[in-house]
């Protein structure tokens, strides 16, 4: 049952039009949501309670993440490399780390970091999204194969933890620190419904 004190924790939770009816939610019925992403992802941030106060923080807090940005992408490259399972897409064929491919992928990292922190909800971004998500679900090259979904919900986590850890260090008033961990939350979690959309399409036609 949700209670009066839950809804209070709901953003817009007390009022009788609150976030998620701010924008209408899609239908059931209707078309896979990569036919229209921008109002996906809309939806989403209406249902996170991602509004704009969040966003001015972001941007606002944006540099000092990306000051950052080499110490965040090496640190969860190193992360995977700990683990056979997550390592195994980024060994060569002699089994060693391809260093190579991982500083590509980190650079790669670093420009949806990037991306993220300008928060611009607009076709070209939300289409980019999909198809950072498509190259992870229906990988066809590379070692490893697919990247199961697990992983990108773990590689999120950690991505939001050190952020966490960013905020707390750059920032001396805690409760600053807090919004600003929790805004960036909401966005990383909306991105995250993005990334897994491409385990809900069929796969490739070629059969891999």
């Amino acid at each position: 049952m949700i209670t009066e004190s839950t809804k209070q924790s709901i953003p817009g939770g007390t009022t009788e039009h609150n976030a998620l009816c701010s924008e209408t939610m899609s239908e059931v019925e209707r078309v896979h949501p990569g036919a229209d992403m921008e109002r996906f992802v809309r939806e989403q941030m209406a249902f996170v309670g991602l509004g704009a106060d969040d966003i001015a923080l972001i941007r606002r807090t944006a540099p000092l993440v990306l000051k950052h940005e080499a110490a965040l992408t090496s640190a969860l490259y190193e992360h995977f490399l700990k683990f056979p399972a997550t390592a195994q897409f980024f060994l060569g064929p002699d089994g060693a780390p391809d260093r190579e491919r991982i500083e590509r992928r980190k650079h790669s990292l670093g420009r949806w970091l990037k991306e993220t922190a300008e928060v611009a909800i607009n076709e070209g971004f939300v289409y980019y999204l999909l198809g950072v998500a498509l190259s992870h679900s229906h990988r066809e090259y590379g070692p490893g194969g697919k990247i199961p979904p697990q992983f990108m919900v773990g590689a999120m986590s950690l991505t939001q933890s050190a952020l966490a850890g960013v905020f707390q260090a750059e920032l001396s008033d805690a409760r600053e620190a807090l919004e600003a961990a929790t805004a960036w939350n909401k966005i990383l979690l909306v991105q995250l419904n993005v990334l897994l959309l491409g385990y809900m399409l069929p796969p490739s036609s070629g059969g891999h």
